[in-house]
Formats: C-alpha cells, structure tokens, sequence
C-alpha cells in the first residue's frame, strides 16, 4: 500500500526544482541593468521532471506554472529553512523588475506561524502535523486503538524499524517496490518504471538534514519513509509500503519510528502533507487522523502583479480546477477513475497470464 505524500505533486502551486537544476540555471536573456535575468529551470509536475522559466531573488528560486494566469511560486517552499519569503514587498519589486511573466506570486506561512501575519489575500490550507512531545504520550494518548494496535501487531510478526542509510542496496529494493504494480489508489503511479539513476536523484535531494527509515521482515525490506528536517518541523517526503506486506502494518510503523526519532532531535513537528485534499473521508485523511496527525491551518497569500492577475483572484480563477469542481462531482470522478484503473491493471495481469501459459 502506498501513502505517499502528494502535497507538492498535487498542488498546482509548488513547483519543485530539482538540485542540480537550480544549481545550474542557464540565463535566457535580461532585460535591463535592474532586471534579474530568466533561467531555464526543471519542475516536478505529476512525478515526471519538466522544463520550466525561473528567477533567483534574494536567495530564492521562483518558477511560473500556468497557461492563461501565470502563477509564481517560490520552489521547494516546503523543504528551504527560513522564512518561504522574508520581506514580500521587497521580494514583489524584485520579481516584477526580473524578466519571468507572471500574473500572481504565492507563498503559503510554515509551522509554528499559524496566524496570518499580512493583509494580501489569504487562502486556509491545512498542514497534517503530529505535535511531538514524547513518543509515549503519542503512542498512549494521542492515536487511535486501531493504530496502537497495529504498532503492536507489526512488532509481534516480527517487522522492525530503523534508521538506513541511502545506498545502492537500500534503492535497488526501493526500485523493485516501485516496479510491483503501475497502479496505486485507483491512479496510475508516477514511480512506476523509472531507472535506477532517477529514483537516486529523486532521493538524494537535501541528503544532509534528510533521515531514511527502513522497516523489515528479516532482510526484506517491506516499506520505508523519508523524512527531512526544516528548522523545527520534520516533513515527511516519501512514506511507501509493499502490497503484500500490507497485513503488517509498516506504515503505522513507520511513524513511530519518525515520532520516536524527533522526539529525539528535539523535533516540534512531524508534517505529512495536507489533512484534506479533496475529499475528507478518503482513506488517506482517515490514516492521519489515526496516528495522530490534526489539521493545523495555515495561510497561502496570493498577491497580484498583474491587471490579469487582479482580476483572475477576484474570480477565484488561480484555483487548481479540481477546487473549483462540486465535491460530489469530484469524489465521482475519482471513485470511477480509481474502478476504471483497476479493472485496466486486472486485464493486462490477465493478458499476461494468457500469455505466459500459450508459451
């Protein structure tokens, strides 16, 4: 089973940037002496890498993503230490003088600043966060029965925790994993197929505050998480389980290692997302709720640089589409997407099989 964060690849507002891209940018052109030039950069949109334009200001990479309202998003908001944008009037001047198009500049406030520390427009999102005191009044007070009960049913069939190190061992078995099935969740699954050099560079992103945990039968690893620390929050980027261990529970145990851990490192937040996506009785929002996430809201600002863009946050038009669809329509359409996708994975296995006997 697969819980992986979809935070950043579901967003329509935060584009991420891979390391050794933001590292290079390539200069496109500039448009003056006070202009800070454009560079080709790479996004992530969907799990696959993509080109994109961005601009370095003030020790920040902002990329625009959008076709008729071009919204600009500083990259990896959630991953960089410090404030997303310390000065936004200062950092508004800058991106206009730069020479990236834009219609709007977002940028949402991190944990522990929970109320709205400006007058621009603001949007609720809802960070899924385990405030982290001690590992025992987590595990005894603050998730459910049925979680502690997994804790504990995953310990007695003999599935372990610990902390590993990113090597070409412990991503060999991540790409095995990956490459058990295309579909998880009623959705194609965006790992699916990727090489070896991929899934490492995917991996290795901001290695020196990040921790990898494994969880194993024996020497088998049947699920892992990858936590990085951004000051005193530790975010949760990748948190995965293989299918067929499912009865074992690794994800449950899985995040008690992560909370025993900052518990450890002195930690004041472990982040997994957002509480709510789309739908709030999903299955995902239920697991969080269990072990012990909460909703903690925090505000997006949106701020306008354009006439176009002026006029698009007053019609709600900076919205991603699936904000914008009935929440009934849109539990609809993922609930016929995910049978659709199932029923497509059962014919292949069974192409296959017909396949295999006729040889």
């Amino acid at each position: 089973m697969s819980l992986e964060s979809a935070a950043k690849e579901n967003c329509l507002l935060r584009p991420i940037a891979s390391d050794d891209a933001v590292g290079n940018l390539r200069p496109l052109h500039s448009g003056g002496p006070s202009a800070v030039a454009k560079s080709e950069i790479f996004i992530k949109v969907k799990g696959k890498k993509r080109q994109a334009q961005g601009v370095h200001i003030e020790g920040r990479t902002v990329a625009v993503r959008g076709r008729s309202i071009k919204i600009a998003a500083v990259c990896e908001e959630d991953l960089i230490e410090g404030h997303t944008i310390a000065d936004p009037e200062s950092f508004v001047t800058r991106l206009k003088q730069s020479d990236l198009r834009a219609d709007i500049l977002t940028f949402a406030q991190r944990l522990p600043a929970s109320e709205a520390k400006y007058q621009f427009h603001a949007e609720w999102e809802n960070a899924a966060a385990i405030r982290v005191t001690t590992y025992q009044q987590w595990l005894n007070k603050s998730i459910s029965t049925s979680a502690r009960k997994s804790v504990n049913r995953a310990k007695r069939q003999g599935a372990v925790t610990r902390v590993v190190e990113l090597n070409d061992d412990l991503l060999h078995s991540i790409c095995r994993a990956y490459n058990e099935t295309p579909v998880r969740q009623g959705k194609a699954f965006w790992h699916y197929g990727k090489s070896f050099e991929a899934v490492k560079r995917e991996l290795a992103t901001y290695i020196d505050r990040s921790i990898f945990i494994g969880a194993y039968v024996g020497e088998e690893l049947i699920g892992w998480l990858k936590m990085t620390y951004v000051d005193s929050a530790a975010i949760i980027t990748v948190i995965f389980s293989i299918s067929s261990h499912f009865d074992k529970k690794p994800n449950n145990l899985l995040i008690a290692k992560a909370v025993e851990i900052c518990e450890q490192d002195a930690k004041s937040y472990l982040v997994y997302g957002s509480y709510v996506y789309h739908n709030p009785n999903s299955t995902l929002t239920e697991f969080k709720r269990r072990n012990g996430f909460e909703a903690i809201p925090l505000p997006r600002y949106y701020i306008p640089l354009t006439l176009k863009g002026k006029i698009a946050l007053r019609l709600g038009l900076h919205r991603e589409l699936a904000a914008m669809v009935p929440k009934p329509l849109l539990r609809l359409f993922l609930k016929t997407r995910k049978i659709w996708m199932e029923r497509s994975l059962g014919r292949e296995k069974s192409a296959s099989t017909t396949a295999a006997v006729d040889d």
